[in-house]
């Protein structure tokens, strides 16, 4: 048996869709016929088969243009996947409040102004219009270093939950926990991961012996953008290999490897 997920003639925006996380997600919609459009703070090379704009999301003015503008391009818009966000490291006693104030606006605020703008064209169309949330697992478990991130994450993951009952039922709102997942960059793989050794340092703390590619979470977000999953709302669905085996259980099986006195 096998399943066809067809989105031709549906129209879809992907923030930061031509990089890293969001260029899986939009290479899934394309390929499933979607007329996608990404959008980042600066121009880039779009994907192939796709159109790319500059916008800064965090600003409503500039996001109210963008939605504005793939409308007047393509008539619609019936997929929005909310993927752009991210914060560098930092402990937070010492992190600024300016920094902080910057991740949760990314993060948060930003997803937000988008399902906003989006929210308001969907509601007039006859079928509607899908909504995804690229949130962390970091807003389900404790995340030292970054814990405005992780809070912002948090918040999206509720602002899931209320926009999906506010918006029913012509919208539907959903998000992704998304573990970690292996940069296609090998630069990146080199500078936050030190290199292959740590992908497989990290690989082996997950029960499903790998971190996620690209892909995975593009398919995922194919999934709750089409038909398939017309009755799945307000849901959160944990991208993360099987999570991570819990401390105990490394220290318990570390010291049954220590050699007895």
């Amino acid at each position: 048996m096998s399943l066809h997920i067809d989105l031709g003639r549906r129209v879809a925006l992907v923030t930061g869709g031509a990089r890293g996380v969001g260029r899986g997600i939009t290479r899934s919609l394309v390929e499933a016929g979607a007329t996608v459009v990404t959008c980042s703070r600066s121009d880039v090379t779009p994907v192939e088969g796709t159109t790319h704009r500059v916008c800064d999301v965090r600003d409503p003015e500039a996001v109210a243009d963008l939605v504005a503008g793939i409308v007047e391009a393509h008539g619609r818009l019936d997929v929005l996947v909310n993927n752009v966000g991210g914060a560098p490291v930092t402990p937070a006693a010492t992190t600024s409040p300016r920094l902080h104030a910057k991740v949760i606006e990314l993060n948060l605020f930003a997803p937000l102004l988008l399902s906003q703008a989006a929210n308001a064209v969907m509601q007039g169309q006859p079928e509607g219009g899908a909504i995804v949330n690229i949130s962390s697992v970091s807003a389900l478990r404790p995340s030292p270093g970054s814990a405005a991130y992780s809070a912002a994450k948090a918040g999206l993951d509720a602002l899931t939950r209320s926009l999906a009952v506010e918006w029913a039922p012509k919208v539907r709102v959903n998000a992704i926990n998304v573990g970690p997942v292996r940069p296609d960059d090998p630069a990146t793989v080199t500078d936050h991961y030190g290199g292959e050794a740590g992908i497989v340092a990290i690989n082996a703390t997950i029960p499903l012996g790998r971190m996620a590619e690209p892909r995975d979470v593009g398919r995922v977000a194919l999934f709750l953008a089409s038909p398939l999953a017309d009755y799945v709302s307000g849901s959160t669905i944990a991208l993360h290999g099987g999570g991570e085996t819990p401390a105990f259980l490394t220290a318990q099986q570390n010291l049954a490897k220590e050699p007895t006195p």
